[in-house]
């Protein structure tokens, strides 16, 4: 996204762009993963071993001489949480379409799409440097790390968010806590909620841990944006390279086949490591690069978090 870019014209964009050909595909509202937590009741029957016994109506338990057991329709409202990596290393790749850019994207349409349909959608923006924070009960919060969108629907709160993105923000110094950005958006989604991550996943922490507390509490889904530049080392001779977080500078030379050879491992080895976690917690991972049809990355996206929000309904 450009800088003259404002949320509104960035999504006047995407909406024709990128939300028309998704439409369908997020169709009506969404039934929690577990039965029978909401405020509709719709009839009484015969309690059994197992069931909740805070649901038992007492009065008409009395009259019938047998435990009855409210039962109530489920919740059809879906809280989405995105979580937003907006740490130094989302910095590179091309002017007008790095990964911070394609982050912006996926954070407006997904926060559109999501909304539309009585949904509430909510977004923890991550900058590198994470503290505690003390967390957030309603109203915006900014607290230099972190800064917290509280949920909310329609087209006015995905622009909140997008505005929110377009503030200048981090704390550079150092490596990204994967761990502490999973374990801030534990503390926020205090009910089940479908948590959206999306970052490059390159940083420090054992977030595979934080990871493993969080997927069985929600339904998660890993976004990777990931661009060329992360992986590959052009062959220019001499140059300067910095770290995008820790701001360290080395004089390498980008012929040595040496450095290419374990540079290429280095990186096999974290994409190895990164895969292997997300299949322990049992949460999909999908890669979009920044030379992706942004559209065509999202549709894959979209149908198999339907799958992930239905596939426990009884």
């Amino acid at each position: 996204m450009l800088m003259r870019t404002t949320p509104e014209r960035l999504l006047v964009r995407l909406e024709w762009r990128v939300i028309r050909r998704l439409d369908g595909l997020l169709a009506g509202s969404y039934r929690t993963a577990h039965r029978g937590t909401g405020t509709d009741l719709v009839g009484l029957r015969e309690y059994t071993e197992g069931d909740d016994a805070r649901h038992i109506d007492w009065n008409v338990t009395a009259r019938l001489n047998e435990p009855q057991l409210r039962v109530f329709t489920e919740d059809r409202e879906l809280t989405v949480w995105l979580v937003l990596d907006r740490s130094a290393s989302m910095t590179v790749g091309a002017p007008g379409r790095g990964k911070q850019d394609v982050l912006t994207e996926l954070a407006l349409v997904l926060a559109r799409l999501f909304s539309r349909g009585g949904n509430r959608v909510g977004a923890l923006l991550y900058d590198t440097g994470l503290h505690d924070t003390g967390l957030y009960d309603t109203g915006l919060h900014d607290t230099g790390a972190v800064r917290i969108v509280p949920p909310g629907t329609g087209r006015r709160h995905a622009l909140r968010i997008g505005a929110e993105l377009a503030r200048t923000g981090g704390q550079h110094g150092t490596t990204t806590d994967l761990a502490a950005m999973l374990d801030a958006v534990a503390k926020l989604a205090r009910r089940r909620a479908l948590i959206v991550v999306i970052s490059d996943f390159i940083g420090d922490g054992d977030w595979g841990r934080s990871l493993l507390r969080l997927a069985p509490r929600h339904e998660v889904v890993a976004l990777r944006v990931i661009d060329r530049a992360d992986d590959e080392l052009p062959d220019v001779g001499l140059v300067v390279v910095e770290d995008a977080e820790t701001g360290e500078q080395l004089v390498i030379d980008s012929g040595d086949p040496l450095l290419r050879a374990r540079l290429r491992a280095g990186v096999e080895e974290r994409d190895a490591r990164l895969v292997a976690g997300m299949r322990r917690a049992g949460v999909p991972m999908h890669r979009i690069g920044t030379d992706a049809d942004l559209a065509t990355a999202l549709i894959e996206v979209v149908v198999s978090t339907q799958l992930i929000t239905g596939r426990r309904r009884a």
